[in-house]
């Protein structure tokens, strides 16, 4: 749920996660055990993602979507196997012309919009649930801890 007093176009920071319809493992897959990779050397063999076509497809228009809002910067993202974290700043260029935003008019809104049609057409289908989570990131201490 949005927060209805909140102007999702104004200058901050957003934590966003946006999932795969049905919660299907398209987009990355984890690799390695998190155990010893041999016994007695204390090497832990770490898990990681590896992208799937999905993750691929995905990454490469988050890397791009800076280009196409020069008010928004991706600053960190992670692709997991069914969903994705992004912390997006968004600078505002000037008023919004709306004192309350909706769906429709914010930022947020249009930047996961996007990501989601670019994505979808290069998959050839939708591969998103409709909405996605969003939360305000109130300071640093709040942004270090996501």
């Amino acid at each position: 749920m949005r927060a209805k007093y909140f102007d999702y176009s104004s200058t901050g920071a957003y934590f966003l996660t946006i999932c795969t319809k049905d919660k299907k493992h398209i987009l990355s897959r984890i690799v390695g055990t998190g155990v010893l990779d041999r016994p007695g050397n204390g090497v832990l063999d770490r898990p990681q993602t590896e992208l799937l076509q999905g993750g691929k497809i995905a990454e490469k228009y988050i890397k791009q979507l800076n280009d196409f809002y020069g008010n928004v910067t991706v600053n960190e993202y992670v692709i997991m196997p069914n969903h994705i974290h992004l912390i997006v700043s968004i600078e505002r260029d000037g008023p919004s012309g709306t004192p309350v935003p909706t769906v429709l008019n914010s930022t947020v809104s249009k930047f996961v919009s996007t990501f989601k049609r670019f994505v979808n057409k290069e998959m050839g289908e939708n591969i998103f649930q409709r909405s996605f989570y969003d939360r305000i990131i109130r300071n640093n201490d709040d942004y270090m801890e996501i």
